[in-house]
């Protein structure tokens, strides 16, 4: 009897040691090295060059030495396979603040990461394209299916923008109050409003709550019919894009203060990030 209940005992051990190894396999004790290292995140909105030189993620360039390139335009999503590889960067190419501007992919294999002689932490992304070659690339569109019965990215464009007026005027942004602009005051910082930044200013930059509480980013901008900057697209949590939320708000619910050196932009919301996504969502 005694023989069996050791046994037991050591069978419930083994099991329970093949039960942990089981259920700690999906987690990596990592370590972010920036040699080799990056974050998804950093890529979104980085400006992408193109160039007929013969350049690989070897070469290095003197200081300036970007502005031989043509700047194409900035990386506005990364698209991974279902297997977790990174398979392609969607970069937005022409047009003027988001207007007339469309979505072309680049191959992750064909994106060089370049550095600057004596600087080699900071990049540039370039790819091997001439401006002609730019313009004639097809443009990227996600499949809706077949059956898809969605209108046209004008008419949702038109009507997304009367909801915005009609709401404005209510008090509401399409189906949601609107909140109250935040006054916050931050020792080396000073005010700013939307139309003295661009848009490569405002996307990508963070935004925070009330108490610093960092929230999500800008992701988009969205246009009235006469061109102006209406709304932004907050990006709220997920990872890579993934179970990530996105709900639009106008600009007169934020409060963007800059450094007064030039360099930080901050955008505030009287909001956290908790109730930012109990919000109705963006679907653009």
């Amino acid at each position: 009897m005694k023989r069996f209940l050791a046994t037991t005992a050591t069978a419930l051990v083994l099991g329970t040691a093949a039960y942990a190894d089981g259920h700690t396999a999906a987690f990596a004790d990592m370590t972010f090295d920036e040699a080799v290292n990056l974050n998804a995140s950093e890529l979104i909105g980085m400006r992408v060059y193109a160039t007929e030189a013969d350049i690989s993620s070897e070469t290095t360039i003197a200081a300036d030495g970007e502005t031989d390139w043509d700047d194409i335009g900035e990386i506005n999503e990364i698209i991974l396979t279902r297997d977790g590889t990174v398979q392609s960067v969607i970069v937005g190419v022409g047009g003027f603040i988001g207007v007339g501007e469309r979505d072309v992919a680049v191959d992750m294999s064909q994106l060089k990461f370049v550095s600057e002689e004596g600087d080699s932490d900071d990049f540039f992304l370039v790819i091997n394209a001439s401006a002609a070659g730019v313009e004639e690339a097809p443009e990227y569109s996600r499949n809706r299916g077949a059956d898809d019965t969605m209108a046209s990215d004008s008419e949702t464009a038109m009507e997304t923008d009367a909801d915005a007026e009609t709401g404005a005027a209510m008090g509401t942004t399409a189906d949601r109050p609107m909140l109250t602009q935040p006054t916050v005051e931050r020792d080396g910082y000073s005010v700013v409003a939307v139309d003295e930044l661009t848009a490569e200013e405002l996307t990508g930059a963070r935004v925070y709550g009330p108490d610093d509480e960092d929230v999500g980013e800008i992701g988009e901008l969205l246009m009235t019919n006469d061109g102006q900057i209406d709304r932004a697209v907050i990006d709220l949590g997920g990872f890579l894009g993934i179970g990530e939320r996105h709900v639009a708000v106008t600009f007169d619910e934020l409060q963007i203060v800059r450094a007064d050196d030039g360099g930080d932009l901050r955008i505030y919301i009287d909001s956290t990030q908790e109730a930012l996504e109990q919000q109705p969502e963006y679907d653009g």
